[in-house]
């Protein structure tokens, strides 16, 4: 992507929009240099599909019920078909928002793709850790601290390179309810926050790191 150009996301979705919402007030705000091309869910009838049409946002559906077998789920399927639905919104970026979709090449290897994770990775990360399920776990274990994760992803769940993370304490008397309320404003903080560097081309990834250029080290 040119940095002088406006950076198109293809918003991956799952339910009810939340974070399509907070990305479409941001750009709107004039806080994110972006634009939602695409709005794509893994489900039928959800809220999130009604509050992209309510923003002239362009959707699309691709279930997992015409790639999945003997009930297994081929992901390489379901990410070719994928790939294809996105190329003629040519996006810049595939932000995963609440998508509960395992994706894996050839997608993974054509765009880049960020994730937000309810937690500090590496900790309280990998299958089965995911909504609510990481703030149960969060407290069973006792820790005083959590938080969120922006990372780009690779084919391991809650793997690939971190980019921003912000620190949520955990009060002793947090349930998981209030836990996932204090974790996802801090989401919607460095969500759009990370996009943003993104688009002024100022994430530069060196193995599993990423470095955030300052933007007289652009290019």
């Amino acid at each position: 992507m040119n940095t002088t150009d406006t950076c198109r996301l293809a918003v991956l979705l799952s339910g009810t929009g939340s974070t399509l919402v907070n990305l479409a007030d941001r750009i709107a705000g004039g806080d994110l240099p972006a634009e939602i091309a695409v709005a794509v869910s893994s489900r039928k009838k959800v809220l999130g599909l009604e509050r992209a049409w309510e923003r002239s946002i362009p959707t699309e559906i691709l279930t997992r019920k015409a790639f999945t077998r003997d009930g297994r789920f081929d992901a390489e399927a379901y990410s070719t078909a994928m790939t294809a639905l996105l190329e003629p919104f040519a996006p810049d970026l595939v932000v995963l928002a609440g998508f509960m979709t395992r994706l894996t090449e050839p997608l993974l290897s054509t765009y880049d793709v960020v994730n937000v994770h309810p937690a500090l990775l590496p900790l309280f990360g990998g299958p089965g850790l995911y909504g609510h399920h990481v703030h149960e776990a969060v407290l069973a274990a006792g820790v005083k601290l959590t938080g969120a994760t922006v990372h780009f992803a690779d084919e391991k769940y809650d793997h690939g390179p971190i980019i921003l993370q912000e620190a949520v304490e955990v009060d002793q008397d947090d349930t998981p309810d209030t836990l996932a309320a204090k974790v996802q404003a801090a989401e919607r903080r460095i969500y759009p926050r990370a996009i943003a560097l993104y688009a002024k081309g100022l994430l530069k990834r060196e193995g599993h790191r990423v470095r955030i250029l300052k933007e007289s080290q652009q290019g």
